[in-house]
């Protein structure tokens, strides 16, 4: 069962959660926030409505190949943040998932943000850029011990409708369809062939009452 941060009121996903396959936890993630406590103790926070999945036996994942001092936080325990840097220009916010001594997470693509602009955070580079996430919070855990953690999905997200569809952004193992968003969202990186676009009025926003 998910705890509660007293503090803020916010809930914590478990451990637990993160102990599964990363093409498990990935749709799961769609819906739930990522939440920050910032330096002057107001929490910043916005809701995952995009991720993609990666794991050890497929070329596109960092820890296909070998094990280094880079990746060496993707083959931890799960329940932790990889953070790496993209082609030397911007960061990539990723969760451990399944288990310790295999190569295995999901990549947070998208965060829709109340009351800021729908696209602020509409991609991996602009998610870790608004919410000032680099390699100091690599390995760092999810679970509450950090200023940075994941909390369930709000009420209003019980039973979002997804979109399931192939990886974006590489070129190796490129028809896994291990990659999901929220359906309603319009702040996803990037949408799948013959989906258009919602209309503002027909579009999912989330609400600052929906940190409660």
């Amino acid at each position: 069962m998910p705890r509660s941060l007293s503090a803020t009121g916010l809930d914590v996903l478990p451990h637990s959660f993160f102990c599964r396959p990363a093409e498990v936890v990935g749709p799961e993630l769609v819906g739930c926030r990522l939440v920050k406590r910032q330096a002057n103790g107001n929490l910043l926070w916005g809701v995952i409505v995009e991720t993609e999945a990666y794991s050890q036996d497929e070329p596109a994942c960092h820890g296909y190949r070998r094990r280094t001092p880079q990746n060496e936080t993707l083959f931890g325990e799960p329940g932790r943040f990889y953070v790496y840097v993209s082609y030397g220009i911007h960061h990539c916010v990723n969760v451990v998932t399944d288990r310790a001594e295999w190569a295995n997470g999901v990549l947070l693509r998208a965060v829709a943000l109340p009351g800021e602009p729908e696209r602020v955070a509409a991609g991996p580079g602009l998610l870790a850029r608004r919410f000032d996430l680099n390699r100091r919070d690599d390995s760092c855990l999810t679970t509450g011990e950090h200023e940075v953690w994941l909390a369930p999905r709000p009420a209003t997200l019980a039973c979002p409708t997804l979109v399931t569809t192939t990886r974006i952004g590489i070129t190796k193992a490129q028809d896994r369809p291990w990659r999901w968003y929220l359906r309603s969202s319009r702040s996803v990186s990037r949408r799948a062939s013959g989906d258009r676009m919602p209309p503002r009025t027909q579009a999912w926003f989330p609400q600052e009452r929906t940190a409660a």
